[in-house]
């Protein structure tokens, strides 16, 4: 049995936003102490492929460039996904979507359409997983599933399209360990695979690239015999006398040489550059996210989140009326939580 075909191997697709923290979550699945030891320290401009162990598991993990934001030439797009998919053949048991806690989820949920347009509903709703990075938004004792259930409908919405099931590496003060972590998401993903029924995901997609991937070998590995002459192979059947370890040994430069997959962009893509959905918030909204955030966490022992809700009141209805509102809804909220809180104790 082929190394791509043991069920011992998981393979994981890690996809994101440029600057969602998929280099860091491919370093700490594989265990990587040196983030420069993995991927490119910048963010991640081409597709790779990375293989290791970790909790005692063989592990694939396949990276992948924003391919699925409106900026993105439409040649590069077709070439990244042609890649990502070659690279993760014949198919993947997880694709992990990297998802930070300090940014709104508008990129993400347009990277989910994209996923379901590509691969199916399937690809989005069984073999999905949020994978939450930029925990440094969460106060020190607030537990994860707490914080999207109270603050962010957003990121549970996401969370709700992919069978509820999500997570993060991030280890904060008494959570887990990196490598614990790392072994509950190789369960997860073992759990959605055992649900969906299959070996591993698949799709058109997929068994194409499989089968240009098993050409593209059986071509590397007769070349490298001298088997061709004037660009003809020889009249026997392709695979005769080629056996699974010279197959093997030439895989990752087959999958490598994939980079033309018989994908539609135009029909899964067909956003202009300059208005999607899927495009990233104005600057100046980022920035004021980032502000606001920020704010939040340098008074976060004397305001919390509730005088937060107060200022972005104040902000957007603006002057002195504004201001006051702001207070109102800030003060109020406090209470109520504080209530709430006196309730479960």
């Amino acid at each position: 049995m082929s190394a791509a075909a043991s069920p011992s191997e998981l393979r994981l697709v890690v996809l994101g936003l440029t600057g969602a923290g998929q280099r860091s979550a491919v370093c700490t699945i594989l265990g990587l102490q040196d983030p420069q030891q993995g991927p490119d320290a910048a963010d991640i401009q081409e597709c790779s492929k990375h293989r290791g162990e970790a909790a005692g598991r063989q592990v694939v993990v396949v990276s992948s460039p924003a391919w699925f934001g409106s900026d993105c030439d439409p040649e590069e797009r077709r070439r990244h996904i042609s890649s990502f998919i070659a690279l993760s053949s014949p198919g993947p048991h997880a694709f992990l979507l990297c998802v930070p806690l300090n940014q709104p989820a508008e990129g993400e949920a347009k990277a989910l359409d994209v996923l379901k347009e590509l691969f199916g509903p399937s690809a989005v709703s069984r073999n999905t997983i949020i994978l939450f990075t930029h925990t440094e938004e969460l106060d020190e004792d607030e537990p994860l599933e707490e914080y999207l259930v109270t603050w962010r409908k957003d990121l549970r919405e996401l969370v709700e399209r992919c069978g509820d099931r999500y997570h993060t590496l991030e280890a904060r003060s008494g959570e887990p360990e990196e490598s614990k972590a790392v072994e509950e998401l190789l369960e997860k993903v073992e759990q959605a695979v055992a649900d969906s029924g299959a070996r591993h995901f698949s799709c058109p997609l997929y068994q194409e690239a499989k089968e240009r991937v098993r050409q593209r070998q059986v071509e590397i590995v007769r070349q490298r015999r001298g088997k061709e002459l004037n660009g003809q192979l020889t009249d026997s059947p392709p695979e005769e006398n080629v056996t699974e370890e010279e197959m093997e040994a030439v895989r990752e430069e087959a999958e490598r040489s994939i980079d033309d997959l018989n994908v539609d962009v135009d029909s899964i893509f067909p956003f202009s550059a300059s208005v999607s959905p899927s495009s990233p918030a104005p600057p100046f909204l980022w920035g004021l996210w980032e502000k606001l955030t920020g704010w939040m966490r340098w008074v976060s022992t004397l305001v919390r989140r509730e005088a937060l809700l107060g200022a972005l009141v104040g902000l957007f209805v603006g002057g002195p009326f504004g201001g006051m509102m702001g207070a109102t809804v800030g003060s109020v909220a406090t209470e109520v939580k504080r209530r709430n809180t006196q309730k479960t104790k």
